[in-house]
């Protein structure tokens, strides 16, 4: 990782405190790992569910970010899977599997004690709920957690992503976020992206969601619409606030 990270022009100039360590205050990803990293200690066995390429291993984030992301010999076992195989050039794990769409998770009951799935549960069809959220609870040990961050289908964002068409989604991003690589945009279905969604999924499991609203990197470059939309989302009901972060926690 580098020390000479320097976060987004648009994010310095709004969140000034961001020039002190790479992020701001509301940065999404500090927030949802300081949270997992809390439930983890050096005998724990973690699952990236949907680890894909790591593009955070190799793109510029916070060092404060990877820092809490890369688990890897702060525990004891890291694996990933994912349905790209994509997933095998993954740095940041011990073991990684390239796992089918509707195939069993290959690894034994019981073998994680967090299984976390960051941006994953919007690719989830209806169709495989279920099996999704069996195959998680099976590999996670008694009161392990699964953690998820996901977009809110009824928040904003999730709104505006349901009004384009999956077949378009490479185009309009390309525009709203020109960093983001082709390699890491696939089509969302959100399935499990409700709170009563999620604790259909999940029945007789401790489920807790909660919202969050990080930087407005969705809308541009367009510095006046950022200020504007920071403005506004202060009003937006919690509930309403564009991402979501999911714990839920197997009964012991």
């Amino acid at each position: 990782m580098s020390d000479d990270f320097t976060p987004d022009s648009n994010i310095a100039r709004l969140y000034p405190e961001a020039t002190v360590g790479g992020y701001s205050h509301i940065d999404g990803q500090v927030e949802f790992y300081t949270r997992i990293n809390a439930l983890l200690d050096e005998t724990s066995s973690v699952l990236d569910f949907g680890a894909g390429r790591g593009y955070w291993t190799v793109e510029p984030v916070a060092p404060m970010a990877r820092r809490l992301r890369w688990f890897q010999g702060r525990v004891a076992f890291v694996a990933g899977i994912d349905v790209d195989d994509a997933v095998l050039t993954n740095p940041s794990l011990d073991e990684a599997k390239v796992v089918g769409v509707g195939e069993p998770i290959p690894f034994k009951d019981g073998t994680f004690d967090v299984v976390v799935a960051d941006y994953v549960l919007e690719h989830v069809d209806h169709a495989d709920v279920a099996q999704v959220s069996a195959e998680i609870m099976r590999v996670l040990r008694p009161g392990g957690w699964f953690a998820a961050r996901t977009p809110n289908k009824w928040g904003f964002i999730g709104i505006a992503a349901r009004a384009v068409p999956n077949s378009l989604h490479t185009k309009v991003l390309k525009v709203v976020q020109p960093k983001r690589k082709v390699e890491d945009v696939f089509p969302t279905r959100y399935a499990m992206n409700t709170r009563k969604q999620l604790r259909r999924a999940f029945p007789g499991q401790e489920v807790i969601v909660y919202g969050h609203t990080g930087e407005p990197a969705y809308f541009g470059r367009n510095m006046f619409v950022w200020r504007v939309v920071d403005v506004l989302v202060r009003f937006i009901p919690r509930r309403l606030s564009p991402t979501i972060h999911v714990f839920v926690r197997k009964p012991l």
